[in-house]
């Protein structure tokens, strides 16, 4: 029998994707044996972080401000507003240094299935984010998965009868890919979203 304190600890780890019962055990005997620091350092963040992080109020992206840094600057350009799914796809748009326009960051995607709807993916606070006067043009930056698609298709077919102009991220064959190597499904893709030169 594990004392009280060490349960509680393994079960809180147990809350992360991907973390079942073992990894969850060897995580608490590490930080509680080997790194109590950094355990302390853990905590310490992930007060911090629960205390002073929130959504803001114009792009749903976690912030400690009520608008982000993003939504807040002037050098971007606020006529395009790129939809993404999760903070880390907002992340991997900025990394590209290509994008300068705003976002929206559904926290989510529609999975009717695991009861995620409209109402959890905020699509009514993107509406009118969208419709505010100055976004041109929406881009719809969610996952190739097919609840990605899914949500992509039902904002898309949302803004397009509010008059919106909406476009999806390109894919197709990777940059540096060899055809040889690239599985059916995607060649295919590449095909048909191909552009004249």
């Amino acid at each position: 029998m594990q004392p009280a304190a060490l349960e509680s600890l393994i079960n809180a780890l147990r809350v992360l994707p991907g973390v079942g019962p073992k990894s969850a055990a060897r995580m608490a005997y590490h930080l509680l044996q080997r790194d109590r620091r950094g355990a302390e350092t853990l905590a310490g963040a992930l007060g911090h972080a629960l205390t002073h992080l929130h959504h803001c109020r114009l792009c749903n992206n976690f912030s400690e401000a009520e608008v982000c840094e993003v939504c807040a600057s002037t050098r971007r350009d606020r006529r395009q507003l790129a939809v993404v799914e999760m903070p880390a796809d907002f992340n991997m748009m900025e990394a590209t240094q290509s994008y300068n326009g705003l976002y929206f960051v559904l926290m989510g995607r529609l999975s009717p299935l695991d009861g995620i709807g409209p109402r959890e993916i905020h699509l009514d606070r993107l509406i009118n984010r969208a419709l505010d006067g100055t976004v041109e043009e929406v881009i719809l930056a969610t996952n190739f998965t097919p609840e990605g698609e899914a949500t992509a298709h039902t904002i898309g077919e949302l803004l397009k009868a509010r008059g919106l102009k909406v476009s999806r991220l390109a894919r197709g064959v990777p940059v540096g890919g060899e055809l040889e190597y690239v599985d059916s499904g995607t060649l295919a893709q590449a095909v048909r979203d191909r552009r004249a030169l």
